[in-house]
Parts: C-alpha cells; sequence; structure tokens
C-alpha cells in the first residue's frame, strides 16, 4: 500500500477491475478509506486507481454505506495531504463523485465517468447519447474540468501522477523540495515582452510568456482545455516550484467567466494548501457580459476566485502584463486583496474600463471627434501603470526583460513569509 511513485513515497490503492467489473462492494471501499487513513496518518500523498461500474448491487446497502465511508475518510485527507485520483475505466455512479474530492484526477483516453449513465438519461429526457458523449475523458477535459490530464493509458497516468507530485510537498506541513538548476534567475527574457502585439487589442499565448519567465522546460499546466481562459499549472523558477495562474488572450480575450472563475479558485486553493507561491500573469479586460453568465451565477463564482486570492497565505507575486479593467483587476491578485508584490510592464493598462467603454458613457452624446479626442486624452492620463504605482498599488515599473529576476528576487525575499491564522472552526467559502 505504502510505495513509491516517481521516486516518492505515496499512499496506492486500486480497485480491483477483474471482480464483478470493480463493482464498489464494502470490502473495496474499506480499501480505499484504510488508504486515506494510512496516508492522513503518515503524512504521504494519497494516490487511487478507480475502475469502477459503481455500488456492488449484490451487496446492497453495505456497499452504499461502504462508500460513504471511504469518501469521507478522503475528505479528511484534503487540504492537509495532496489527493490524485487515476480512473482507468469506468467511474460511474457513487465512485465518479469521489474524483470531485480529489485534488488532480488523471484519467486515460478509455476512461469514463458520469453520476446517471446513458440509459438513466434516456428515461428522464428522452435524450440518447453513449459513454464518451455523456463522461468520456475528452468530456471531463473540455466541459467539466473533472480531469487535470488526460494521458494514453495506467502507466503514462501513474508516470503522469509522478510527475505532477514532483511540484508538491508530502503534505501541507512542509515545503516543496527545491529541483536542481542551472538556468540563471538573473536572466534576461526580452522575448516574454516581444510577444505583445502592437495593437492593444491583438492576442498573444500567454504560455509562451510563462514559459520564458520560469526554468526551461518546468512548466506544467493542468486543465488546460477546461475553461481555457485561463491558464493554470505548475513551474519552477531558480529551482523553487510555484503555481502560476494567467489570463489567456487567445481564449475569449482573457475575459473571466463562471468556469474561469471555478478553475482559478480551485487551483489557489490548492496551492495555498500546499505551500506554493503563486505568480499571477494579468491581461483581461473583465468579466465576460451576458444574461445568461449571470442568471447562472457569476456574481458567486466570481467570488469565489475573490476569496481564494483573498485568504491565501503563501507568497503572492502579480504580473500586470496589459489591460486589467474593473473587477477583473481586482479578483486577479491585486495588491489591496493581499498581494505581496504586484508588478507591472511598461504596457501596463490599470483601470475602471477601457477608453472606448468609458467614451461610451461618458460621451455618449459627444460627437465623433469629441469621442475620439476623449479616448486619446483617457488613453494618455489613465491606461498607463504609473498612475497605478504613484498611489502604492504597484510595487514597481519593470522592464519585460527583468521579469525572471524581478519575481525570483521576491521570491527569495518572501522566503520567510509566515501569516497568523485566524482561529476558527472553518471558513465559508462561497461554492
Amino acid at each position: 500500500m505504502v510505495t513509491e511513485l516517481g521516486g516518492r513515497r505515496v499512499v496506492l490503492a486500486a480497485v480491483d477491475s477483474t471482480v464483478h467489473r470493480g463493482a464498489l462492494s464494502s470490502s473495496a471501499s474499506e480499501v480505499l478509506a484504510t488508504a486515506a487513513r494510512v496516508a492522513l496518518a503518515e503524512r504521504l500523498p494519497l494516490v487511487g486507481v478507480l475502475d469502477s461500474s459503481g455500488a456492488d448491487i449484490v451487496e446492497g446497502i453495505a456497499a452504499l454505506h461502504g462508500w460513504g465511508g471511504a469518501a469521507r475518510a478522503i475528505a479528511a485527507c484534503s487540504g492537509i495531504v495532496p489527493v490524485v485520483l487515476v480512473v482507468t475505466g469506468p467511474a460511474v455512479s457513487g465512485p465518479a463523485l469521489l474524483l470531485g474530492l480529489a485534488d488532480h484526477v488523471v484519467m486515460t483516453d478509455a476512461a469514463y465517468a458520469f453520476v446517471s449513465g446513458p440509459t438513466m438519461v434516456a428515461e428522464f429526457t428522452g435524450i440518447h447519447v453513449d459513454i464518451d458523449e455523456l463522461g468520456g475523458a475528452a468530456v471531463h477535459a473540455r466541459h467539466s474540468g473533472i480531469a487535470s490530464l488526460v494521458v494514453a493509458g495506467r502507466n503514462a497516468a501513474l508516470d503522469a501522477v509522478g510527475a505532477l507530485l514532483e511540484y508538491l510537498p508530502d503534505h501541507a506541513d512542509a515545503e516543496p523540495e527545491p529541483w536542481p538548476c542551472d538556468d540563471p534567475v538573473d536572466r534576461p527574457t526580452p522575448e516574454a515582452g516581444a510577444l505583445l502585439p502592437e495593437a492593444a487589442t491583438g492576442s498573444y499565448d500567454v504560455r509562451a510568456v510563462v514559459a520564458a519567465v520560469v526554468d526551461e522546460d518546468s512548466f506544467t499546466e493542468v486543465r488546460a482545455r477546461w475553461a481555457a481562459n485561463l491558464v493554470t499549472g505548475f513551474a519552477t523558477l531558480g529551482g523553487r516550484p510555484v503555481g502560476v495562474v494567467g489570463n489567456q488572450p487567445v481564449a475569449m480575450a482573457g475575459t473571466l467567466d463562471i468556469p474561469a472563475s471555478q478553475k482559478g479558485a480551485r487551483f489557489v486553493e490548492f496551492c495555498d494548501s500546499f505551500n506554493l507561491p503563486i505568480v499571477t500573469f494579468v491581461d483581461t479586460p473583465g468579466f465576460y457580459p451576458g444574461k445568461d453568465l449571470e442568471w447562472r451565477g457569476m456574481i458567486r463564482h466570481g467570488a469565489q476566485l475573490v476569496f481564494a486570492y483573498a485568504r491565501a497565505s503563501v507568497p503572492r507575486i502579480g504580473v500586470i502584463l496589459r489591460k486589467s479593467y474593473g473587477g477583473a483587476y481586482i479578483v486577479m491578485d491585486s495588491k489591496r486583496m493581499g498581494n505581496d508584490v504586484c508588478l507591472g510592464w511598461p504596457t501596463a493598462e490599470i483601470a475602471v474600463m477601457g477608453a472606448g467603454q468609458a467614451a461610451a458613457i461618458l460621451q455618449r452624446r459627444a460627437t465623433p471627434e469629441e469621442r475620439a479626442a476623449f479616448e486619446a486624452d483617457y488613453t494618455t492620463r489613465l491606461l498607463n501603470p504609473y498612475v497605478a504605482a504613484e498611489r502604492g498599488f504597484l510595487d514597481a515599473v519593470i522592464d519585460p526583460a527583468d521579469t525572471r529576476a524581478a519575481i525570483a528576487a521576491a521570491l527569495a525575499s518572501l522566503d520567510s513569509k509566515r501569516e497568523r491564522l485566524p482561529g476558527r472552526k472553518h471558513d465559508n467559502c462561497p461554492l
């Protein structure tokens, strides 16, 4: 049960798929529950491998109680030891819900997961779907956000888990182990700034900026296909593991919507749980507008990202690359949200809104010439980082070529950061 994975000691448990197609009996559930309790006691990462057709119908109610015990034991590990689940086949009904308890889920191409299967969907809704359309690995990578990574097979999945664990400590009371690194922390990064297009509305891939700044070949993106307008992943900088969050201009212009808010909040909370400094790259014009989003709870879900950053106690460094407008400026780890070091490129635009939006509100009755003059003046006076720097909302305006060195210096200065957390049972995150 306690074994090595990628050179790390972990507690590994697997559901035997050869018995009743992996139906989760009370004894099988007890294996998962015991593994979780051992992981908690030994302060080791918990890794589970699921290939289960659901609770064992033959055993009946005892199987349901067993599944509940496993769920409770896994939930007890949350925020104390990393929990990673691998799905190599089906994860149906109760076992599917276990995936939602994990910090990260790695699925194989052949895996699928759902709470209610195609038969139930057809009976209740009249809509006929196949297994892959309902809950295949591609669906969970693109639409639900359950899958952090999708790989070819079981061995590749376990390798991927080992690679993820390289960025993480064994438990919440430890810090991630540094990586060997021969990439100088003061390496200039002019290519990062060169990626920004001349046009303010032009797009670029923020992952290229991240890759230029962090240690060479160290960036691993998670949940890449879900909420593509926000990038999340792990990297190292000077050998130090960090979590990376970045607005993605090539998808929805980097705006924030409900999935992006959920994705960012979940990732920030995970990094905070396991002592990973958070580096945030900001380029967003705001929240994506729309009646559908508002009706589905944009306020509540947007608050999840606010809440995650506001309560995070790990070192937090922000770099504003270009646009940072309105509420999205606050949400993306602004200075008054508790950010430790906030840096801006000369191209940073920090304002309530863009010039065009401001003109549409304040110059509604103006002539085209007057609106053009207003926009030019607004851009010159307000859409630059120096106003924010003068007021203390930016710690420094830096040359893009100095980004890596500036972040490394900030991380070094925050190495001993500790916060006294309030005594309370737990907070009440806006789920």
